[in-house]
């Protein structure tokens, strides 16, 4: 069943829930079709809507056209809907190479009435294993939410609805390689993984539910100005810190719904947590 809800924390559920409203571009003029064939990857609606499907035969994708360095990223998504166990959406940012560095979102299917899991994770200089997971609290099937990315050189932002899910903060005083020389690509994919997506793999893909579709909408990506700190540019480009409200938000969201954290993981790290861990 779905992770428990506090009635304490109803007027901030509230705003929590609401969807960010955005004013997308043209999805012809932002991404390229990069594999699914047989009409699996699709935009519609002229422009304003894409679709990514999954049968027993193939997944699909897309990618940006454009790469960025440092900005806020937001998508509008509708996760697959019904038993999506098996599956996996995947949205994310990264570069190339075995040095790559890489933002991900992914979305571990389940079966019906059973929550989502959220998977998030940052890769540097080809390295992650850096995995924070989250159930939802709302139906991510139901409607289109926003997932968003605020990169700048001294953290990345993970957002849900603009509510911040996890910071990664620069850790370079620490040793830790933080993302900020290499330009990243958009990237998202559904795709098959039921040797471990659902329950580690002990839950199968259900082919006579396919064709699994995920929809995108509303894709707006704002670069940052300068050093990100530029005079009259949006508070979230000015903001190293997250402001009072905001850093309740994230805890209320780390303490309800977060489900796997690396650096509470003993088993994992016997010897002592990673570095970046140290950080509050």
């Amino acid at each position: 069943m779905a992770p428990p809800f506090s009635n304490s924390n109803a007027l901030l559920f509230f705003f929590l829930i609401l969807p960010t409203v955005l004013l997308g571009s043209n999805l012809y003029n932002d991404f390229d079709l990069t594999w699914g064939g047989d009409q699996r990857a699709k935009i519609l609606g002229g422009g304003e809507l894409l679709s990514l499907s999954l049968d027993r035969l193939s997944g699909a994708g897309f990618q940006s056209k454009k790469d960025y360095l440092f900005g806020r990223i937001d998508m509008q998504i509708k996760l697959v809907a019904g038993n999506s166990a098996g599956t996996v959406t995947a949205y994310y940012l990264s570069s190339q190479g075995a040095s790559h560095d890489e933002i991900d979102f992914e979305f571990l299917g389940n079966v019906s009435g059973e929550p989502y899991i959220m998977h998030t994770n940052v890769y540097t200089q080809g390295k992650g294993n850096r995995e924070q997971q989250f159930y939802l609290w709302f139906d991510p099937t139901a409607n289109f939410h926003t997932y968003s990315v605020v990169w700048k050189p001294w953290h990345v932002i993970f957002l849900v609805d603009n509510s911040p899910v996890r910071v990664f903060r620069n850790a370079e005083s620490l040793g830790v390689p933080f993302p900020k020389e290499q330009r990243m690509k958009i990237y998202s994919s559904l795709w098959n993984a039921d040797d471990w997506a659902t329950r580690g793999g002990l839950v199968k893909t259900d082919w006579s539910k396919a064709p699994f579709t995920a929809y995108y909408r509303n894709f707006k990506a704002q670069e940052c100005t300068g050093s990100c700190m530029s005079a009259g540019a949006e508070a979230w480009q000015n903001q190293k810190e997250l402001d009072a409200y905001t850093r309740r938000r994230l805890r209320w969201v780390q303490r309800n719904f977060m489900i796997y954290n690396y650096c509470t993981d003993q088993n994992r790290f016997p010897q002592g947590f990673p570095p970046e861990c140290t950080q509050s």
